[in-house]
Order: structure tokens, then sequence, then C-alpha cells
């Protein structure tokens, strides 16, 4: 952590919170907003950096709900195994908050070793959350039990990334699901956390059929499910704006686009936003995460990897830039997407995803040809001028 100011007093800025609030002054005192106005007076006898944003715009900070932070993959054998998430990765991304998950391997990766690495990025000045469990059903926990897992570990708010619809799942039944989404609901009331599912939507025929069926009879709301990859081919992206009209959240990956091998058949993530918004689906249904340091594995027709790449966090600046200057959907709306929207479906906020007195000093300062100017996280300034002034413990 950097020795920064107690008090800092931007000037000038176009404020999106996320509504369109103009210029603004804003005051950050510690790790939080103290003061959003016209003219706001600094406090007088203490030292306060005062910064002039001279009309920048203002954003909250990116909440990336679905990051590999200890690495994943391992498809391809042991040297497949992705590496582990970077602080200054992340921060140059305009992400402050993320959520992180296992994925396929649940066997030498560890949700142990997830909750340390959160913990650790957390010390670096990130804000962290993680998901028990993996693709598979059962599924690896710390304690033994998924709803135990939620109610007594404060970083855990749900259970992921449950694989459907994959031939890397654990080929659970309806049943089984259905007992995982008791659970996690269960522990969410419980703890006051979101107890959502992240579930994992892989290319396989039955899409998103045991969704509809588990949750058709109203006793589990879709808002329990987070179904995720929604955009990796046309037929699976219908199913989820049909499943998002009647009430569920989808989440667009912005690391899977048509241009990257293996991906062919995927919507690109800020047409399927646009996509979405023109079909009918409330605004506030639409999230989009990352899969950030997950592997992109590439099949051949009989399911054998025949190649492997990096999912990249800094897709979601680039997609968010592409939804407002190439789909022409609003910033405050695009935003919402990547922030607001996500706080709301992990319950943090309005901690996280607001500009507002009291809330987290969370928030992106971009130019107005959409370049990443500045990143403050928990009231402490990590990018500067579009680099990272505050670095991992083993970065150099």
């Amino acid at each position: 952590m950097s020795n920064q100011p107690f008090f800092t007093m931007l000037r000038n800025a176009h404020l999106y919170a996320p509504e369109d609030q103009g210029i603004q002054d804003l005051l950050i005192a510690g790790e939080k907003i103290a003061g959003i106005g016209k003219g706001i007076e600094a406090p007088k006898g203490i030292e306060c950096r005062e910064i002039d944003l001279k009309g920048a715009r203002v954003l909250p900070g990116f909440i990336d709900g679905h990051v590999h932070m200890i690495g994943g993959g391992g498809e391809g054998g042991y040297h497949t195994r992705t590496p582990e998430l970077l602080l200054s990765k992340v921060t140059t991304s305009g992400v402050t908050t993320v959520c992180g998950l296992l994925g396929t391997d649940g066997t030498t990766r560890h949700v142990e070793s997830l909750l340390a690495k959160a913990r650790g990025l957390e010390y670096e000045g990130l804000s962290t959350y993680i998901y028990t469990g993996a693709y598979e059903l059962p599924t690896p926990t710390i304690t033994g039990s998924v709803r135990k897992d939620i109610v007594m570990i404060d970083k855990i708010i749900g259970a992921g990334e449950i694989a459907m619809s994959d031939h890397r799942s654990g080929q659970p039944t309806a049943q089984d699901y259905r007992r995982l989404a008791a659970e996690t609901r269960v522990g969410g009331m419980i703890s006051g956390k979101a107890g959502i599912i992240n579930m994992h939507m892989g290319d396989g025929r039955n899409g998103m059929k045991y969704l509809f069926e588990i949750t058709e009879d109203g006793e589990i709301p879709k808002t329990q499910f987070l179904p995720t990859h929604v955009n990796r081919n046309k037929h699976l992206f219908a199913e989820s704006i049909e499943w998002a009209k009647q009430g569920g959240y989808m989440d667009i990956t912005s690391g899977i686009d048509p241009s990257h091998p293996g991906s062919e058949n995927a919507v690109k993530p800020s047409k399927a936003a646009k996509a979405a918004l023109d079909a009918g689906v409330p605004l506030s249904h639409i999230t989009m995460s990352s899969d950030g340091n997950g592997s992109m594995p590439v099949f051949d027709e009989a399911g054998n990897p025949i190649g492997v790449g990096v999912g990249d966090q800094h897709s979601m600046f680039t997609e968010f830039r592409d939804m407002v200057e190439e789909e022409g959907i609003a910033i405050d709306q695009a935003v919402q997407i990547l922030s607001t929207n996500v706080a709301k479906a992990l319950h943090i906020y309005p901690k996280k995803g607001l500009l507002a007195p009291q809330s987290d000093a969370d928030f992106i300062v971009i130019t107005d040809d959409f370049e990443l100017q500045h990143v403050w996280a928990r009231g402490q300034q990590m990018v500067e001028d579009g680099k990272a002034i505050v670095k991992g413990t083993f970065e150099s």
C-alpha cells in the first residue's frame, strides 16, 4: 500500500454516479467518498491533495464478478495451468473489485488457496470476494458444506463456477443442481449475502434447459443463478435473453469474441449487450465479466484440446468503449453493466457500484476519447496517466 494523504479533492469532474450528474467536485476521506457537489471546501488545517480533472469523466470502478485469481485451466495437461493474477493487470483494466473462483480444476487448486489469494489482493488495495466450489458436483469446499462456507467465511458470497451443459462438468442431474441452489440460497439468507451460483454455461446441446426446469415452479428464483459465458454461441445467447426477460440475470463474458480462435460462433460482447437491450431485457439484468486469467481452451470436434489462451481483464474496458462508441449505448447504461448491476447481483451495493457519500471510493477517470487515465480503489490512487503506480508485492 502506498503512502497517500487521507483527504483527496477532485475538482471539475464530469461525474457519472452512474447517472450523469454533470460537473462536480468529489472529496475522498480514507477509503470512502465524503462529499460530492459544486465548490466543496477542502478540510482546513489538514493535508488535502487537490487534482483538477478539467471535465474528464469519472465513473464507478468496474466490478469483475468472474476472475480466476489463482489461475485456471489445465485441460491440456499440467503445463496449461494459467498463472495467478497480478495487481497491476487488474487496476489498469479499470477494475477495482474482483470476485474469484475455481473452474475445471478443483483437484490441484483449492478454495483455501483462492481465499488466501483474495486476502493478499485485498491487502494490496483491491476489494475481493470469492465463490466456493468448482465445476463438479459434489463441489469442493473449505468446511465440507457449501451452506457453511457461505455462512462462516466472510469473503464467500456464493458457489461457483459450477459447470452446466459442458463435457468438463460432473454430469449432474437437475435435482443435483436444485439441491445446490437450495444450499446456496439458505446460506445467503442466514449470512445476509447474495447466496448466488455462478453458473458456467458450456456449448452442450441442453443449453439452459436445467435452469428453466429448476426455477419453473418459482421456489428457487431465477436471480439465484448468474449464468455466464452466455455469448459463447448464438443458440445459448438466445436462451439467455429469454431467461433474463423472465427475471434472471445474464452475464456476458468480455473475453469471448468471434475473432478469437475457437470462438467463431460467439457473439461479440458489446453487440451482445446491445442485442439484449433491443430484445427487451431490463438493463438491470445484464452484467459483464472478464473470465480473467482463466484458460481459453480450443477443442476439436471430438472434444480434444488443441490450443489454449488466457483470459485478459483488459477486454472489459475494450468492450465498455465499444458499447458506447460502436453500439450507441449511453455511458451511464454501459457502466451499469460493468459495475452497478454486478454490485446489485452480488449484494454489495451501495457500498460498490455507486458514487455517493459513504460509498467506497472506487472509480475510474477516462478521457473524451475513451482512454483510461486514472483509477482509485478504496480511496487509493492505483493508476495515474494510464500507468500503475501501486504494484503488487512481487511485481517489479
